[in-house]
């Protein structure tokens, strides 16, 4: 009995010489570790502006310009990791780099940072994942952990059934998020250009709770930055990739980056544009979404795609934790 449950769930095991055929392309490698990075697009923004609401209206209004400069800083670090998946295909990312430049201490450093910073992936984004799902539905609130404690275990079984089903199984929420996500961006702006979409009240009323200093506009950038979550994970997958993998992965890469920027700062336009504040109980993309489409069908499609692809996004830890930590082992450290 134990055995046929375990075959329907996870599947007949995988020939290691059938390994070859479980590589990825660039789609799938797109669907596979962009999940993590285009994720972010749903609370990025959003930490922006949590930490710019404490100087009132004077703060707000600088949202675009610190979502601009992330954008920068995506395509900085987009473009020298693009560096490193060519010149190290067998992958490792900055470990690997780090093992071979710097020495085993500077190694050791990257690798440790990286695992913590793919456990903390897993509860960050299924909770963004489910917050999406709270803003769409209240009355889920109050079963939150519940509901997130199933989805880590759902991902967990896709990725035994193998990497090429898993793959499949994610390209549907990571390439239609990516679609609304511009839909959403798009419309909103045509929208705003007619004059045909209604701003909130403005922000003149915020309270002022802290004055606004050059630090608090670092503290807000630097917040913002968890827009580049995940974006390392391809260099550190690159052995997931089919032959040429170096370019392969540099191709994913690019696409990943110039995707990300661009929703990063059309999201923190029209927050900005919309007089969107942060609330407790209701995401900025969730109020986004709701003056562009209403609260209608589309909205829905919306908040459902974004909660799929920020639970999905925990599947890069899934990915890349293990890779890395061979790597590790391999050269003594774990």
């Amino acid at each position: 009995m134990l055995s046929l449950l375990r075959r329907i769930l996870i599947g007949h095991p995988l020939a290691t010489d059938r390994i070859e055929h479980e590589k990825l392309g660039k789609a799938g490698g797109m669907a596979i570790f962009a999940a993590d990075p285009m994720s972010s697009v749903a609370y990025g923004p959003e930490e922006v502006l949590l930490v710019l609401l404490v100087a009132g209206a004077a703060g707000m209004r600088l949202n675009v310009l610190v979502c601009v400069a992330i954008a920068v800083l995506i395509g900085i670090v987009a473009t020298s990791y693009r560096q490193t998946v060519i010149e190290y295909p067998s992958g490792g990312g900055a470990y690997v780099v780090a093992r071979e430049n710097l020495g085993p201490l500077a190694s050791h450093i990257a690798g440790a940072a990286l695992l913590i910073d793919y456990v903390l992936t897993v509860a960050v984004s299924v909770a963004a994942g489910i917050a999406a799902i709270t803003s769409a539905v209240p009355a889920l609130y109050h079963h939150r952990v519940l509901i997130a404690g199933i989805c880590v275990a759902l991902i967990a079984l896709g990725n035994l059934r193998g990497l090429r089903e898993s793959a499949a199984a994610f390209a549907l929420p990571v390439y239609g998020f990516v679609v609304c996500a511009v839909i959403t961006i798009l419309a909103g702006l045509w929208q705003l250009a007619r004059g045909s979409m209604t701003p909130d009240a403005p922000l003149t009323a915020l309270p002022v709770l802290q004055p606004l200093t050059m630090f608090l506009v670092l503290r807000a950038f630097s917040s913002g930055c968890v827009s580049l979550t995940g974006i390392e994970a391809v260099a550190n997958g690159v052995q997931a990739f089919r032959e040429p993998r170096g370019r392969n992965a540099a191709a994913v890469m690019v696409y990943l980056a110039v995707i990300l920027a661009a929703t990063v700062v059309g999201v923190a336009i029209l927050a900005h544009q919309l007089n969107v504040v942060p609330r407790e109980t209701e995401t900025v993309l969730s109020q986004v979404g709701a003056k562009v489409f209403g609260r209608h069908a589309m909205y829905y499609v919306l908040q459902t795609l974004t909660a799929l692809i920020l639970i999905f996004a925990a599947n890069t830890s899934f990915s890349g934790f293990p890779r890395l930590s061979a790597f590790m082992a391999r050269d003594g450290f774990l």
